[in-house]
């Protein structure tokens, strides 16, 4: 077993990397390098033993380095490194999507695959207009998304996104393209563990969309049920089952992106089965292959994939694709994956431990600048109030503070610090995280 970061060659030039989603001036003035991992930690180059508070980036359920995964993708690799998705398939693929639907919710037997959480968003906001398209309704053409919502950073994952700064740089992206209301109100939910009581009605805001631009104009409204990168933002209790009403009765799709809640982060396969509510797709990735294989994918409802199932035998029926589409050794990652979450019964140990989590988190309450704490499964967020130098910046000092001088890793948006273990975290674990964050919030005050 790995207990201490292996030697690696540390590059003295930083500066040929543009680092995604990165303060990459701030980093390579002070470099957080990562040279190995195992179950709770990380390891850096320095040699230290970083506790994994983020599950890598809400990927990692399972933990990290298993070996399980690590010999199907290497087995894989010896026998069949490639094979071409169009016109052609490997008996993996059909296994792992089989695989999917059995965890989902029935209805939802058919699985696209991709390769992120983006392409996954952009898939299922395609299959919603060509749905339409082909049914006779090309006049659905708008799609809904929701304030602080993150659909990934496609052109369509991106314009149905609702964090300011993931927009603001790129102009109007796709047009037709309208959104709900945030289900976020610190005066009426602060402090919340689990779903809010306040804010089933925020749904009805739809309606006002269907009347301002027709029912008939409206292709698809796509929704996490968290919102997890904008901070953790649990939906209200009821807002999804009025949002799926609303949806219903003017024939307009429902989707749920389920990128980060898939695989156990809240207690249950996928979060559509925590509230009861059957969508129309359902978005994937991360979990599905521990984050140790790009894979991602989307699940549809029959009568969307049937409506395609016309026309000659042999005819294309969806022109859509990516070159590493179902790609073997992702194949064999979320096979190897799937068994992990079956065999050490991970999402119903996540499902129970959730109230001693919340219960730990809460603990934080009382830290200095602490102004909100939200926890639905195993996730958390924690608001803390803006330093003087603006929004952000006690948030960056929190994630540097963690890293170099605490031995953590967590998440960031803005000043909110977001706690995601691996659902293999043990209660011991969970006070150690919140020990340090502790530390980390009391050094930034």
């Amino acid at each position: 077993m790995l207990d201490k970061s292996p030697a690696l060659n540390v590059p003295n030039d930083l500066a040929a990397f543009w680092m995604p989603f990165t303060a990459n001036r701030a980093f390579k003035s002070a470099p957080r390098l990562l040279a190995g991992a195992k179950d709770m930690h990380y390891f850096t180059t320095d040699g230290r033993k970083v506790i994994d508070g983020a599950a890598g980036m809400w990927c990692c359920n399972a933990g990290h380095g298993r070996d399980q995964i690590a010999s199907a993708i290497a087995r894989q690799a010896e026998t069949l490194d490639f094979a071409p998705p169009f016109q052609f398939g490997i008996p993996q693929a059909f296994e792992l999507a089989s695989r999917i639907a059995e965890l989902a919710p029935k209805g939802l037997d058919h699985v696209f695959f991709c390769n992120s959480g983006s392409e996954a968003a952009d898939t299922a906001l395609k299959i919603a207009l060509a749905y339409h398209q082909i049914n006779g309704h090309g006049d659905r053409i708008r799609l809904i998304g929701r304030e602080r919502g993150y659909h990934g950073v496609g052109f369509g994952g991106t314009s149905v996104g609702g964090i300011v700064s993931n927009r603001k740089m790129f102009g109007t992206l796709l047009t037709g393209v309208d959104h709900l209301q945030s289900t976020y109100n610190r005066d009426k939910q602060a402090f919340s563990k689990g779903e809010p009581e306040w804010g089933a009605e925020l749904a009805d805001e739809l309606e006002r969309l269907v009347n301002l631009h027709g029912a008939n104009t409206i292709a698809a409204v796509i929704v996490e049920p968290m919102a997890g990168s904008t901070g953790v933002l649990p939906t209200p209790k009821g807002y999804l089952k009025r949002l799926r009403e609303i949806t219903q009765k003017h024939g307009i799709l429902l989707i749920f992106d389920e990128v980060i809640t898939g695989f156990g982060r809240l207690g249950y396969a996928f979060a559509a089965e925590r509230y009861g509510v059957l969508p129309d797709m359902i978005t994937f990735a991360k979990g599905v292959t521990n984050g140790a294989a790009p894979m991602g994918g989307v699940l549809v409802r029959d009568t969307i994939h049937d409506a395609f199932m016309t026309g000659p035998a042999n005819a294309v029926e969806l022109f859509h694709g990516y070159t590493y589409s179902a790609h073997p050794l992702a194949c064999a990652a979320g096979l190897a994956t799937l068994d992990i979450y079956r065999d050490e019964k991970l999402f119903e140990r996540a499902k129970n431990l959730e109230p001693k989590f919340a219960d730990a988190v809460m603990s934080l309450r009382n830290e200095p600048n602490v102004v909100d704490i939200r926890t639905v499964g195993i996730t958390a967020g924690i608001d803390l109030a803006p330093n003087e130098n603006g929004p952000g910046d006690r948030g960056f000092a929190a994630l540097r503070s963690g890293f170099h001088d605490h031995d953590v890793m967590m998440r960031i948006a803005g000043d909110t610090l977001a706690l995601t273990p691996p659902l293999i975290v043990g209660e011991d674990q969970v006070g150690e995280i919140i020990d340090k964050v502790a530390r980390v919030i009391r050094a930034v005050a």
